[in-house]
């Protein structure tokens, strides 16, 4: 199997992993659940996770028992990447000074 077989294989388990973790119900907090599943679930290259899989399998085979973790890895980054957007906490005038002028 060639690099980007591997990269694909492994992209496809996080993917099918991430789902078992997203709330399809309806309930209260539908709309922040559907927030989640939209920015969670999405085209991303998934590469945090796959490394964590990858070096959990240099040590053993039965590298099922790192996706928790590995969905965990992608859940907080995505979590990064929003909150840093916020204004509260992303309120560096001068980047958005620079970012903003052309």
């Amino acid at each position: 199997m060639n690099f980007k077989e591997e990269l694909k294989k492994y992209a496809d388990i996080v993917n099918v992993e991430l789902e078992k973790y997203v709330k399809h119900e309806k309930c209260p907090e539908e709309i922040l659940n559907a927030s989640v599943e939209y920015s969670l679930i999405s085209s991303a290259k998934r590469l945090r996770p796959i490394l964590m899989i990858s070096a959990y399998k240099l040590f053993k085979e039965d590298y099922e028992e790192v996706f928790p973790f590995a969905v965990a890895m992608e859940m907080i980054h995505n979590f990064s990447l929003i909150h840093d957007d916020l204004p509260g906490i992303d309120n560096d005038d001068m980047r958005h000074r620079e970012t903003y002028k052309s």
